[in-house]
């Protein structure tokens, strides 16, 4: 299994667990946007956008710069690589275990397909 540093992966998850959070996320992607912006995008008041960006910048998802009157965010510096390799790790044991799965079944049916033959004769 990997080792990731598990405050930094819980926060990550954390982070993402939220629809919102994945949709800023993407908007992010696009383009760069003031916390005003991603609230009209997302119907949500000011003060609520601005929690969900918070969780982010403490993952470091995202950061945010405030230039006058307007916090503008955009995605931190920080990838998912640690995450990433998480989630591989365990779709690797999935396909393991769904292969023996595999094999099993197979087995069954070739002994069925054996034990069909026998009783026909």
């Amino acid at each position: 299994m990997v080792q990731c540093t598990r405050t930094r992966v819980d926060a990550s998850f954390a982070a993402l667990s939220d629809a919102t959070r994945r949709g800023v996320l993407e908007q992010l992607g696009r383009a760069d946007a003031s916390i005003t912006d991603l609230a009209e995008k997302f119907h949500m008041t000011l003060t609520g956008m601005k929690k969900h960006v918070g969780v982010l910048e403490q993952a470091g998802l995202v950061t945010t710069a405030k230039v006058g009157r307007v916090r503008t965010c955009k995605l931190g510096l920080r990838r998912l690589e640690e995450e990433a390799a998480w989630i591989e790790s365990y779709r690797q044991l999935w396909d393991a275990r769904f292969d023996e799965l595999g094999q099993v079944v197979e087995e069954l049916k070739r002994k069925e397909m054996i034990d069909e033959r026998k009783n026909r004769n």
